[in-house]
């Protein structure tokens, strides 16, 4: 773990150096066909990933590689265009390493985006949902191995990993623009091919609400890091039924589609994020 702080801090200089000493207040990662937030960056410094030491390569269509900071809905952010999955053959530590990015430059809260299916029958094709918990059954875990006490402890808790204020701030910013917020548990399965019916059902019966292959590794280190964290998912496809097939490009297609309500929802959430002040955990 001495040796990841000492990666976190080199790749750290870097983004300093190329962003003019930029010090941001939230870290954004975008999922599947979600990276057009980044493009809404205003007087932003763009860093491709190849230029950042540690910085793994995403292979998937639908993730561009490139690091974006500057100003969103008044507030300094981060934004990583384009994630790095397990399934790609990379391992926890080169998925987590954004977090660890965000750890280094004083990031304090995360809003984490993926795309997933949805299992939970009031769900449908589009909706944008708040995750409320996460069931990791990827069969690892990022906090792995020897524990650097300087980076979190070795036993972080994970009971408000998925903020309790964030998801009020969340929940009012859905209001503010007409949505009826819904909160969901979201699982995390490694990866690549998509689940079998009896899958679905077994993830179903454990409480599942949506399903995607990614999230929950930066989420655990997020918790470690002690950055407070909100999870958005946009279902790109519905698992309620047998013989439900799902591709890749439907995926991009249903993303791209829910652009505009997207990048309303996210402004409007950011802009909400008190960066500045210390708001108490809600009981």
């Amino acid at each position: 773990m001495k040796e990841l702080r000492k990666q976190m801090n080199e790749a750290a200089g870097v983004i300093r150096k190329k962003s003019n000493d930029f010090k941001p207040d939230i870290g954004l990662i975008l999922g599947s066909g979600l990276g057009v937030l980044a493009d809404e960056i205003e007087d932003a410094y763009e860093i491709p990933y190849e230029e950042i030491p540690g910085m793994k390569i995403s292979t998937v269509k639908g993730h561009a590689g490139s690091l974006f900071l500057g100003k969103l809905a008044g507030k300094k952010v981060m934004a990583f265009k384009g994630r790095i999955h397990y399934y790609e053959g990379y391992s926890m530590k080169d998925i987590t390493f954004p977090v660890r990015l965000m750890q280094a430059m004083g990031v304090s809260f995360m809003v984490i985006t993926n795309a997933c299916g949805g299992i939970r029958e009031d769900l449908k094709t589009g909706d944008l949902v708040i995750i409320d918990d996460h069931i990791n059954m990827m069969g690892d875990n990022p906090l792995i191995g020897t524990n650097d006490p300087d980076l979190g402890p070795r036993f972080p808790d994970m009971s408000n990993s998925y903020d309790r204020d964030l998801k009020v701030i969340a929940s009012k910013a859905y209001e503010d623009i007409g949505m009826i917020p819904k909160l969901c548990v979201y699982s995390a399965v490694t990866g690549p091919n998509y689940e079998t019916y009896a899958e679905v059902q077994h993830l179903r019966i454990i409480g599942t609400d949506t399903i995607g292959m990614s999230t929950v590794p930066e989420v655990i280190t997020a918790a470690h890091a002690g950055i407070r964290t909100l999870g958005i998912s946009c279902v790109t496809d519905v698992l309620h039924e047998p013989g439900t097939q799902v591709t890749h490009e439907e995926v991009l297609q249903v993303a791209n589609e829910n652009r505009p309500i997207f990048l309303k929802l996210m402004k409007k959430i950011v802009s909400r994020i008190p960066v500045k002040s210390k708001f108490e955990v809600i009981s």
